[in-house]
């Protein structure tokens, strides 16, 4: 399965059955992912650590109250279609209740920022 995919579903799942934290196999791509989502306010904490030998990377998921942040997510760009966005191409997500995240030639960035830093790139996923 796409790692990324599972990632973000890992942490919808976590964060609908009302789970504090969750667990995530390390990967440069995945922590900075989860530091655009942290940067957002969608995630409040991700520490490296090691279990069993293995890098792991734990995420401290938010709420409102006692309702999840992150409630849905939609991969825009799979393993078999892979979708760009220019600059022109880049909206905001349910009128700013959302969040856009793509990958860029300036790394990882959510929607408003690859505008604001104008660049276009590969639309990983949404959320809210």
């Amino acid at each position: 399965m796409d790692s990324i995919s599972n990632m973000i579903i890992i942490m919808k799942n976590g964060s609908l059955a009302g789970k504090t934290t969750v667990t995530l196999g390390h990967s440069k791509l995945k922590d900075a992912i989860l530091q655009c989502l942290k940067k957002e306010g969608y995630v409040k904490e991700v520490s490296k650590k090691v279990k069993a030998g293995h890098p792991v990377l734990e995420v401290e998921l938010v709420y409102n109250g006692k309702k999840p942040k992150i409630t849905e997510v939609e991969r825009v760009s799979k393993q078999s279609r892979r979708v760009y966005f220019g600059l022109k191409d880049i909206h905001s997500v349910r009128n700013g209740s959302g969040l856009l995240v793509l990958s860029t030639p300036k790394g990882i960035l959510s929607g408003k920022d690859a505008r604001r830093e104008q660049v276009g790139g590969e639309a990983l996923f949404k959320v809210w």
